[in-house]
């Protein structure tokens, strides 16, 4: 395999597209897709996608919130996160939006962390993960009013070996802290020097 390992953006035609049911985040549709040598209907949840931050302070602590999340019955630690549901604005923007009204921090610097689908077999939800460091708090007039499950979310920070460690042993079953957790423990063996920086 002379080429790098990557995952290939092949769409197959869509004949037809129906809207099984229109929700208030996300819709449940339904695609018949050519194959070329049948044609399928596949049901799936179209998803706006979400953006995380693997948040990190100097002592190398992630920052994570437990979150109430019904479909799973259950509280999870998820890193700050929230919907792409801003028009046209930018990744790394949304990270610093959520960060900011999820956790009361602003971060110095940004960097890429890592970029994957949730379910691909049943959803189309991309979460973009970015890492934050240079944290501070944010200023008083700008705290924002946190509603529903956000309302009771309680931060902790741990250290980053911890997190790994809840999250190899199945103790952790986000699949942002999962995968962002393991994601910034990879980039920090290799000196961080994988990572594409950003700028908000």
């Amino acid at each position: 395999m002379g080429e790098p390992l990557a995952d290939l953006v092949a769409p197959r035609p869509v004949v037809s597209h129906e809207v099984l049911h229109g929700g208030k985040i996300f819709d449940l549709v339904g695609d018949v897709v050519d194959l070329g040598d049948t044609q399928v209907l596949r049901e799936y949840v179209a998803h706006p996608g979400a953006v995380a931050v693997i948040a990190l302070d100097d002592d190398d602590r992630v920052l994570l919130l437990s979150q109430y999340r019904h479909p799973v019955r259950s509280v999870l630690w998820e890193p700050p996160a929230g919907l792409r549901d801003v028009p046209d604005e930018e990744l790394v923007r949304a990270a610093a939006r959520e960060l900011a009204e999820e956790a009361d921090l602003v971060a110095a610097s940004w960097w890429r962390l890592v970029d994957f689908y949730t379910s691909p077999g049943g959803s189309d939800e991309r979460i973009q993960v970015f890492l934050a460091r240079g944290l501070r708090p944010v200023e008083g007039a700008d705290l924002y009013t946190r509603t529903d499950e956000e309302a009771t979310m309680v931060p902790v920070w741990v250290p980053l070996d911890e997190a790994v460690d809840a999250a190899l042993s199945g103790r952790l079953r986000s699949p942002t802290a999962v995968t962002g957790v393991l994601a910034a423990a990879a980039a920090r063996a290799r000196g961080w020097s994988t990572l594409e920086p950003v700028t908000v």
